[in-house]
């Protein structure tokens, strides 16, 4: 993707603009009548329709004329936004979606059309809400880059663009045409004057310019008409020129400032990053086992460095879970029309930031939990009435950051889940013996089982359980947890603990017999010692006083069946996830160490307490622990030692 390839540059540019379609008009399908958000889709179906006619996309210009059309007839006031338009809109979206990327089928579109002429024919017994705006009267002089032809640019199709605006009256400019010997055919070297009329604004005009905006040179301004108050103080063409100057300052910072880089890059280079740090943990071992004053020091140099690299890469990786949320407001849209049922979608900690590849992993499991919420959580209108809820349900996502990790809850106001027949369910299927003394937390995570629903009738959506289990194995591939918390008759909680990256994280380096392993260092509390006397004292119980507090803790050497005798003084290292707490003792704790996260074979991921392997810096292989498994080990046990207590 780049300069040189203009078809992949305008994919990339044009679906951003129908990613903004889009949010205009679900915003527009809950205040039909806001002028703002009527122009927001006008003006991005305008300059998707003239820049896929100008970059050679020519089903996707002849498509999009029509929705554009349609919407311009209500800008215009000729015909009102309604519901039903805004829906046919929407999906003749995914449609222009399929022929940017050249995978739609064009006759399909045809489907979409007739919708649109009936939604059209559907809205003319309605009042129109958005008035015609009032008329204005521009100049825009302009040239081209040099090289727009080369790059696929129809200097008139432009040109057309303009005249569909309104009244236009158009001049070219000659001055520039070198001589002959000197004439570079595939440069363009005329400019042209435009003078516009009509109800138009800058962002009308700025839309038809949008691919080239930043690299041509063009200056737009207002002028005075007789239809104009004598005291709304236009610009001049003096003062319309220093706006522009100014206006072309701001472009160009922006675009200093902003660079477009593919994800398969980006990729590349935090695979390098990685193996630059473990080549640098391997000449601090030699470093440090050296004599040599100066190979230390220059050791220590590349060590800064790679660690300014290293958080450098992964803030360029970082990216806001706004992006994530936002591509949900349409699913929710889609399930409140397909159930019938009146659905709020609300968003908070859109700020929060997360690597974008665990953002990427991140979408299917949100998705099944949203369709369940929508489909089995949230009653029906008439049922939440005499619930004495609101008619509309709410579905909230929230995510903030919590240490090393991104927490997302997904919360519904909506029934919640039935225990009795999960229970019933598991029972049949032989997960639980009949009248088992079995907490409802304990029965409500059944539902991560495979094959476990209590859908009493199968739809397109998801019922409660169906794809769960798919849910919770992908999260737990991130190396993260998930918890769902039910809450009758007032909905269900589900959270998300996901780590903040899955390339590069700070560790904790023990070990433990004659194995070493790393322990994320942004769940590590505290380290201690475990005196003989304290070890004596909890033979049996496995649990210490911390400040007033009871925590359990694990032998990783009984865990790891180590056959070598004990350390005499062994150390404990205490994790932490949210409000769970356990000790893990260690023979020894060896100190931070900057972990390389490597995938463990499919025939390893058996072993559910390790999240994954690292290389350290002698070339040996150290296990990193998998603090959520460790963390839900200990608990069963602390249940079972305070019964017993």
């Amino acid at each position: 993707m780049s300069g040189d390839n203009p078809a992949a540059t305008f994919r990339l540019e044009a679906l951003d603009v129908m990613d903004e379609v889009e949010r205009a008009l679900l915003d527009l399908g809950r205040r039909l009548g806001d002028a703002q958000l009527i122009d927001a889709v006008f003006r991005g179906l305008h300059t998707v329709k003239g820049s896929g006619a100008m970059f050679g996309f020519d089903d996707l210009a002849d498509f999009t004329h029509h929705c554009e059309s349609a919407f311009d007839k209500v800008r215009k006031g000729l015909v009102p936004a309604t519901g039903e338009l805004v829906s046919v809109i929407l999906a003749a979206c995914d449609h222009m979606r399929g022929l940017i990327a050249a995978e739609a089928d064009v006759a399909a579109g045809q489907v979409f059309l007739d919708g649109l002429s009936a939604a059209l024919a559907g809205a003319q017994g309605v009042t129109p809400v958005a008035a015609p705006s009032a008329g204005a009267h521009w100049r825009i002089r302009y040239f081209l880059p040099s090289g727009c032809l080369a790059n696929g640019i129809n200097p008139l199709a432009l040109l057309a663009e303009l005249r569909e605006l309104g009244d236009c009256q158009i001049t070219a400019l000659t001055d520039a045409i070198p001589p002959l010997a000197e004439l570079e055919p595939t440069d363009c070297h005329i400019g042209w004057e435009v003078e516009l009329s009509g109800a138009i604004t800058r962002e009308d005009i700025e839309d038809v310019f949008l691919f080239v905006l930043d690299d041509m040179e063009i200056t737009i301004e207002q002028i005075a008409s007789e239809s104009t108050p004598a005291n709304d103080h236009l610009p001049t063409a003096e003062t319309g020129a220093i706006a522009e100057a100014d206006r072309a300052t701001k472009n160009t910072a922006r675009v200093s400032e902003t660079v477009r880089v593919p994800a398969d890059r980006l990729d590349d280079l935090m695979n390098r990053v990685g193996e630059l740090v473990i080549a640098q943990s391997r000449l601090s071992q030699l470093a440090e086992d050296s004599q040599n004053i100066a190979l230390r020091s220059v050791s220590e140099e590349i060590e800064r460095l790679a660690g300014d690299l290293r958080a450098t890469m992964m803030v360029l990786r970082m990216v806001p879970v706004s992006q994530l949320f936002g591509r949900f407001r349409r699913l929710v849209y889609d399930l409140a029309r397909e159930t019938g049922k009146q659905i709020d979608l609300v968003t908070d900690g859109e700020g929060t930031e997360v690597d974008k590849s665990v953002a990427e992993r991140l979408f299917d499991p949100i998705v099944h939990i949203i369709r369940n919420s929508c489909d089995h959580g949230l009653e029906d209108a008439a049922a939440r009435r005499a619930a004495g809820k609101p008619e509309a349900g709410t579905v909230r996502l929230f995510a903030h950051q919590a240490g090393g990790q991104v927490v997302i809850t997904i919360t519904d106001d909506g029934k919640g889940i039935d225990v009795a027949k999960v229970r019933a369910k598991a029972e049949a299927n032989g997960l639980i013996e009949p009248g088992a003394n079995v907490s409802d937390h304990d029965i409500v995570q059944l539902i991560f089982h495979p094959g476990l629903s209590t859908a009493a009738a199968i739809t397109n959506l998801s019922g409660r359980g169906v794809g769960m289990d798919v849910v919770k194995r992908t999260i737990e591939d991130l190396r993260g947890t998930i918890e769902v918390v039910s809450r009758p008759g007032e909905g269900a909680v589900i959270t998300l603990n996901i780590p903040l990256t899955l390339a590069i994280i700070e560790g904790l380096l023990v070990r433990v017999g004659q194995g070493r392993y790393v322990l994320p260092l942004s769940a590590v509390e505290e380290c201690l010692e475990l005196s003989e006397e304290e070890d004596r004292r909890s033979q049996g119980r496995s649990l210490i006083s911390l400040r007033d507090r009871l925590v359990p803790f694990l032998r990783l050497r009984e865990i790891f069946a180590c056959d070598s005798p004990p350390d005499p003084f062994q150390k404990m290292v205490v994790v932490a996830s949210g409000d769970a707490r356990v000790g893990l003792v260690v023979d020894q704790i060896i100190g931070s160490h900057q972990t390389v996260i490597k995938s463990m074979s499919p025939f390893h991921r058996r072993a559910a307490a390790f999240a994954g392997a690292t290389i350290l810096g002698d070339g040996s292989v150290a296990l990193i622990l998998d603090i959520g498994h460790l963390l839900a080990s200990a608990q069963p046990r602390e249940e079972r030692l305070r019964a017993v207590g």
